[in-house]
């Protein structure tokens, strides 16, 4: 007989194995010794009373041990002699392709334009304490994709497009905690993402496998609406049935590529703000009602959403104890983003705050409306940019001033390495963009006592929330709808919004290659 049950308990009795067990047997009115096994199948905080609480949910068992959870690495075959498939981008989208393909008996050849996780580190320093970007490695791009060095959350709201405990399963067994399998909004932290990933590689290279780094897409060749092959670094050719593009959204050359050699693609909406960095002990204060965090308690966060005008204003990508990082892919423009180390013990909590747009909002940005989207986010970095002294400094203002349309006479300390200094942001960001953010902190203020304070800082831009292009696909076959044999994928694409959302992405990308493969013999 096996039950579950949802138990209540305070955060310092969260290690207390012994009074987990009691409680729950006690609640589902059983004898200890009755239970042969059990296990905590979820977690969460419920902070909304007086005093915070931890969510359990509790599986027992009265008549034997719970089975141990899949081990998916061990249905991985060799596949050296095998069937080729050809994926572009080494992010969460293209490794889980391969991880899959592989499972399915077909041999992946990835190809990313930067360097492995290791490498990549060089460049992340250049970025943050010399401003030089390398257009080719930085936080977006290189192995492991823009979630390796930002962040590593794994929540996701897209339970309906595959297998989530597969993919945790699978990060799992190349050195993830378990925990990710039972926490509600698992992360696992910058920190250790990279050596995650790098095992990744390794189980790829292992089954026989390819990867090549420093190996950017220059062309592909497509004759009467087939894809058969790619050009890499402007000369090397590859050939295969099946290319899978897992890009990601920062990609920008890959979609004036597409738009040149004929392959549809679409204007896809977007958002675009700033980013907000408050002291992580407020947001603790605020969410967990303490003037101290009580153990166990992780950094408090934040969801935050208000509608102006009928456009939405919302927190995106909410870091607690975390860092704000420059994002940018090009030399040039300010791009900032935010990530966490595993224990999230910085002393800064800081957040996307970002307006929707659609394409109604930059008519005329672009001669072509398809990059209309990709024109602004470019036109609003730059001009952040141009306003500085040529580094990476960004523009910042007090979240007060901000609102008040006033310069800041000093600024907060701040977790941004390449440093903050006062500017108008009001004016320098688009006014529409301005406007809402304006009216929608207000109301995070009123929604959330003491968010509204001078103690946080806004640090421009926050850009690269999403793809602001599709490469649209036929939702059976996962094909692009008019170009025979190319797969779109993940982010870049605009199907995934985050690690996991891309991972499973890719996992039914490359099923679907395989079903491709499988019709063609």
């Amino acid at each position: 007989m096996v039950r579950e049950l949802e138990l209540k308990i305070l955060p310092k009795d969260l290690d207390n194995h012994e009074f987990i067990l009691t409680k729950a047997a006690k609640k589902a009115r059983w004898r200890k010794d009755q239970i042969a096994d059990w296990q905590i199948i979820r977690r969460s905080i419920d902070a909304r009373g007086t005093h915070p609480f931890f969510l359990l949910r509790i599986r027992l068992s009265k008549e034997e041990q719970f089975s141990p959870a899949p081990r998916y690495l061990e249905s991985l075959q060799m596949v050296d002699q095998s069937l080729t498939v050809l994926i572009i981008g080494a992010g969460p989208a293209g490794y889980f392709a391969a991880l899959e393909l592989i499972e399915q008996g077909l041999k992946p050849i990835l190809f990313d334009r930067g360097k492995d996780v290791r490498q990549r580190r060089r460049d992340l320093r250049a970025i943050q304490q010399f401003g030089e970007v390398d257009p080719h490695s930085n936080y977006c791009f290189g192995e492991g994709g823009a979630g390796t060095y930002s962040d590593g959350k794994l929540y996701t709201r897209s339970h309906k497009r595959g297998n989530i405990e597969k993919a945790l399963q699978l990060l799992v067994e190349h050195g993830a905690t378990s925990d990710i399998l039972v926490d509600a909004h698992p992360h696992i932290g910058s920190n250790k993402l990279p050596k995650i990933v790098a095992a990744i590689r390794e189980t790829i290279l292992a089954h026989g496998g390819e990867i090549h780094f420093n190996s950017c897409l220059t062309d592909l060749i497509i004759h009467d609406k087939v894809c058969k092959g790619v050009v890499i670094n402007g000369e090397q050719e590859y050939f295969a049935q099946g290319i899978i593009l897992a890009t990601g959204h920062s990609a920008r050359d890959i979609y004036y590529l597409l738009d040149q050699k004929g392959v549809r693609i679409e204007f896809k909406p977007f958002a675009l703000g700033v980013r907000i960095e408050h002291p992580q002990r407020l947001i603790d204060n605020i969410q967990y009602n303490q003037p101290e965090r009580a153990a166990n308690l992780p950094a408090a966060s934040y969801k935050l959403v208000s509608q102006v005008k009928g456009r939405g204003v919302f927190s995106f990508c909410m870091c607690p104890g975390g860092l704000v990082v420059p994002a940018a892919t090009a030399p040039g423009e300010i791009v900032v983003n935010g990530m966490s180390m595993s224990r999230r013990d910085s002393a800064y909590a800081n957040s996307g705050t970002v307006v929707a747009i659609d394409e109604k909002d930059i008519q005329g940005i672009s001669q072509n409306p398809v990059f209309s989207g990709l024109e602004f986010q470019k036109q609003v970095e730059q001009q952040l940019f141009k306003f500085g002294d040529g580094s990476q400094q960004a523009p910042a203002q007090r979240l007060d001033d901000f609102v008040k349309g006033k310069v800041s006479t000093d600024l907060p300390n701040s977790s941004y390495i390449p440093g903050i200094y006062a500017a108008p942001l009001h004016d320098l960001l688009p006014s529409f963009i301005y406007q809402h953010l304006q009216k929608g902190v207000q109301d995070f203020g009123r929604k959330m006592r003491g968010y509204y304070t001078k103690e946080a800082v806004v640090i421009g831009t926050e850009s690269r929330t999403s793809s602001p292009i599709r490469i649209p696909r036929n939702r059976a076959t996962y094909m692009h709808e008019e170009v025979t044999g190319l797969f779109p994928c993940g982010e870049g694409a605009g199907f995934a919004g985050g690690i996991i959302s891309a991972a499973l992405d890719g996992q039914n990308v490359a099923r679907a290659v395989f079903r491709f493969y499988d019709l063609k013999s």
